[in-house]
């Protein structure tokens, strides 16, 4: 009798303590669970957001010549001279606009200049002899810079500037001047577009002005009007990768 009433006291404490216990282990498996989840997501921080390859600016190389046509006295004595040159220049889309035009830093390079002259001067440049000699000279311009409209139409008018030094293989345009002068060349023009890659540059009218700005005390100095004309070459605009990293567990 004892016995059976022990067991029958066992019996029905048994659902009490899974009643007691049951709420408390399911609540403990939700907050473990839980926690996992929000340890995980933790665990990977957002990435931001990837940014895109960035291009170069654009540019273009022009194979130009240039030949003159007459002269005038401006800001220089000499006249009765010609001036044949070739050689190349550099644009480059580096300021944004202005004017609405675009603006952009040109360069130039002229490794083949030929100056027509007579073979005798007076101290101003005034010719003196009927008989003409070719002098030899390059300039170089690495300051410039170029105003081009509706640079994305089939005709694109120009405008330019363009200052350097120029040097001869003897003194020009007075035996008491220098072999070295200062060069100033604006001009403007248009260029027509052949395909994607290349224009042709005609240069309507532009003023090359050489001369030393009295380094000695005879500057005689040279102005002539003169065309330019050119094939101008289109670089491919390559893109510059992001240096960006990404790291996935934060220091």
């Amino acid at each position: 009798m004892l016995f059976a009433s022990f067991c029958l006291f066992v019996a029905r404490q048994a659902p009490c303590q899974e009643a007691e216990q049951g709420p408390f282990q399911v609540a403990l498996g939700q907050s473990v669970v839980a926690s996992g989840a929000s340890s995980s997501t933790d665990a990977i921080p957002a990435l931001p957001p990837a940014t895109g390859p960035k291009l170069t600016p654009e540019g273009e190389i022009i194979v130009e010549g240039l030949a003159s046509y007459g002269h005038y006295r401006l800001l220089a004595s000499g006249s009765d001279c010609h001036i044949y040159a070739a050689g190349f220049e550099y644009d480059r889309h580096s300021w944004g606009s202005l004017l609405r035009a675009r603006f952009d830093y040109t360069a130039e390079i002229l490794p083949l200049i030929l100056l027509d002259s007579p073979t005798a001067f007076n101290i101003w440049g005034g010719p003196q002899s009927p008989n003409r000699k070719v002098v030899y000279g390059v300039r170089i311009s690495p300051i410039g810079l170029r105003l081009m409209w509706f640079d994305k139409k089939a005709w694109k008018p120009y405008l330019i500037f363009k200052g350097g030094m120029l040097s001869f293989t003897q003194k020009e345009l007075s035996s008491k001047a220098t072999y070295e002068n200062f060069t100033f060349e604006p001009g403007f023009g248009l260029q027509v577009r052949m395909n994607d890659r290349v224009d042709l540059r005609l240069g309507l009218f532009g003023d090359f002005h050489f001369s030393n700005g009295f380094i000695t005390p005879v500057d005689p100095g040279l102005d002539v009007m003169n065309a330019n004309l050119g094939l101008s070459y289109h670089l491919a605009q390559r893109s510059r990768r992001s240096t960006r990293r990404y790291h996935l567990f934060p220091d």
